[in-house]
């Protein structure tokens, strides 16, 4: 790998297995919530599931870190993507696509297996049902100076914020050589276990916080303390309610300050960023029944984090984010060929 790279991608190493299930294959599994872990029991009895043609499903490489490497290896960024695998087919199938997108990789073996992520449409509803496996022993000693201090910008996995040591140690390595860190927030869950932690991050280090409509108003109740509502609501009362309550408290923690910079991302109602007292917002269209939107917001970050590399403004960033997001609406997960982004590379280069 190059001693220099643009982006140093670090977190889960999961490959994500779209399937589609009945309601009553769920209930076997116990795959009830919207995002939840599974154990290696029930993943290896889903993957002998009979009337699950895993043959006919796609596999792609996943998990948010090693997403945004790939999109940004797409728009012509030189990204890297550290994290740690096992020695068996899915590891192969996570290093041929990362590589074959034009991503250098740093990879820990395991002889644990290689995590996965099942990815179940249960009659048009997706539930994820993860297991990390391997993915969960990469540690700090892991991840070198030489490795951080090589990179324009850091990207963080949120899923692995429940490693705090390994977490700090990247943040040290990364603010002692003026590097900044972008964490995305990764899930509503993550952000009720680890608002303050967050909160403290950005107060401490240079950071980019992304986090959805549903994560920002969860981080906003947990941080004051409230009971956690908002979520439930149509997404143009959410979006009302982020600008009216929410951008105020965000405008006080970044004001006078070059970082924090919080996105939020409002899926098909585009973005706001906020960054040193000021609120951008930048809306998109909305696209009609798209066809999956795992993978959007890491490409939403991986293009946001490549302009601002490529010194475009904060509203440019955004505008970039929302065009290259519709694009992987039309594909599962990030699995989609890089000619489709070649367009936009065109307008990190200019």
């Amino acid at each position: 790998m190059n001693n220099k790279i643009e982006l140093l991608c670090i977190g889960n190493s999961i490959v994500d297995v779209f399937v589609n299930i009945n309601n009553n294959l769920a209930l076997k599994y116990g795959i009830l919530d919207p995002v939840q872990h599974i154990d290696g029991d029930t993943v290896e009895a889903l993957l002998r599931e009979p009337s699950i043609d895993f043959t006919e499903s796609v596999k792609s490489s996943g998990g948010g870190a090693a997403n945004v490497a790939k999109i940004a290896a797409m728009l012509g960024m030189d990204a890297a993507f550290c994290g740690c695998v096992g020695q068996d087919e899915l590891a192969l199938i996570f290093e041929e696509e990362i590589k074959e997108a034009g991503v250098s990789s740093v990879l820990v073996r395991s002889d644990e297996k290689t995590g996965l992520c099942f990815a179940c449409n249960i009659d048009g509803e997706i539930r994820f049902a993860a297991s990390p496996r391997a993915a969960l022993e990469l540690n700090e000693s892991h991840i070198s100076e030489e490795l951080v201090s090589g990179a324009e910008a850091v990207i963080l996995d949120g899923f692995i914020l429940d490693r705090r040591h390994l977490v700090q140690h990247i943040l040290r390595l990364a603010s002692s050589n003026g590097i900044p860190v972008a964490l995305d927030a990764a899930s509503i869950m993550q952000v009720k276990s680890k608002a303050e932690e967050i909160l403290t991050y950005s107060r401490s280090y240079p950071l980019f916080v992304f986090m959805n409509a549903d994560e920002t108003i969860t981080f906003f109740n947990t941080i004051r303390k409230e009971q956690d509502d908002g979520i439930n609501m149509a997404e143009k009362e959410k979006e009302a309610l982020i600008l009216r309550d929410i951008c105020p408290m965000l405008k006080i923690i970044t004001d006078g300050e070059l970082f924090p910079i919080i996105v939020v991302k409002l899926g098909g109602r585009g973005a706001v960023v906020i960054a040193g007292g000021n609120v951008y917002r930048e809306e998109t269209f909305t696209v009609t029944a798209p066809r999956n939107t795992v993978g959007a917001g890491d490409a939403f970050c991986a293009a946001f984090i490549s302009a601002w590399i490529r010194d475009k403004s904060l509203s440019e960033c955004a505008a970039l984010g929302n065009k290259v997001a519709r694009e992987i609406l039309e594909v599962p997960g990030t699995h989609i060929k890089s000619g489709k982004l070649k367009s936009f590379s065109k307008i990190l280069q200019k």
